[in-house]
């Protein structure tokens, strides 16, 4: 039983590769989704007028004391 265990291992281990489809195309499809990401986010923080209220310094001012 271990013989044949083994030499099937051994029958798998040697078969040819083929490349498959993430072989092929795997990093691609990820600088290609990065690219993307990048594209989207830079267009959002500089072409959308997002108002980033970060600091809050002249936002807030003291209410009138009133006695």
């Amino acid at each position: 039983l271990a013989r044949s265990i083994q030499h099937t291992a051994v029958r798998q281990a040697h078969r040819k590769h083929e490349p498959n489809f993430h072989d092929k195309y795997g990093n691609l499809v990820l600088l290609g989704g990065a690219a993307a990401f990048t594209a989207v986010w830079g267009y959002v923080f500089t072409q959308a007028g997002i108002e980033w209220g970060l600091s809050p310094v002249g936002r807030i001012a003291p209410k009138e004391w009133r006695e």
